[in-house]
């Protein structure tokens, strides 16, 4: 992991501190945060957030600051985003970057 990724997890732990259905995985060279076994968010190696959103409202979450289609080499991956740092740049904006994602991860079986 980069010292990008290991802020960006840092920041992420804060606003999910004391939650025991959050469960951290090294993945995609960042940190994988888990919902009931279902990926919430996540940071990519240079240091932004991976967000998982509904695929039905990919292009809704598209119009919100920073966020661009995660891509896995050069594929496109299905229902996740990448955000930058504009989006992301205070603790609140993240914080509601996560809750927006939670709204459809909540919508997942548990796996």
């Amino acid at each position: 992991m980069s010292a990008a990724s290991d802020e960006m997890a840092g920041r992420i732990r804060a606003i999910l501190a004391d939650r025991p259905e959050i469960v951290e995985k090294k993945m995609f060279g960042g940190v994988g945060f888990m919902l009931n076994g279902n990926m919430l968010v996540g940071t990519t190696a240079k240091g932004a957030l991976m967000a998982r959103v509904a695929p039905d409202r990919v292009e809704e979450a598209l119009a919100r600051p920073g966020a661009a289609i995660m891509h896995m080499g050069d594929k496109p991956m299905k229902g996740f985003l990448s955000v930058a740092d504009q989006g992301i740049e205070t603790d609140d904006a993240l914080a509601d970057w996560i809750a927006y994602c939670e709204t459809f991860v909540r919508t997942l079986p548990p796996k």
